[in-house]
């Protein structure tokens, strides 16, 4: 029997990828919100295209503001735009 790959939606394009395709953000149990390289922190999870495009979108329409429930720090975002920009290239 194949094994089953887990499938995410990302907030910005609504697309559905393969979870190891997305980047996970996450609002932690204290309330902190970080970029979760490992997909394993414990947490509110939300996913994101590896894409500046998909990125700016769900900036613009607060949906991953939405998603986690919390309000984005600008140095998130910054951490977040940073982190895909370099994976872009």
């Amino acid at each position: 029997m194949p094994k089953r790959i887990p499938i995410r939606m990302c907030v910005g394009c609504r697309s559905r990828q393969e979870k190891r395709q997305l980047i996970r953000v996450v609002r932690t149990p204290s309330g902190e919100v970080v970029i979760d390289p490992t997909g394993k922190l414990a947490g509110r999870g939300a996913y994101i295209c590896p894409k500046t495009e998909c990125f700016r979108q769900a900036v613009k329409s607060r949906a991953l503001e939405r998603a986690l429930g919390q309000k984005l720090s600008p140095e998130i975002i910054s951490a977040l735009e940073k982190k895909i920009e370099d994976g872009e290239k």
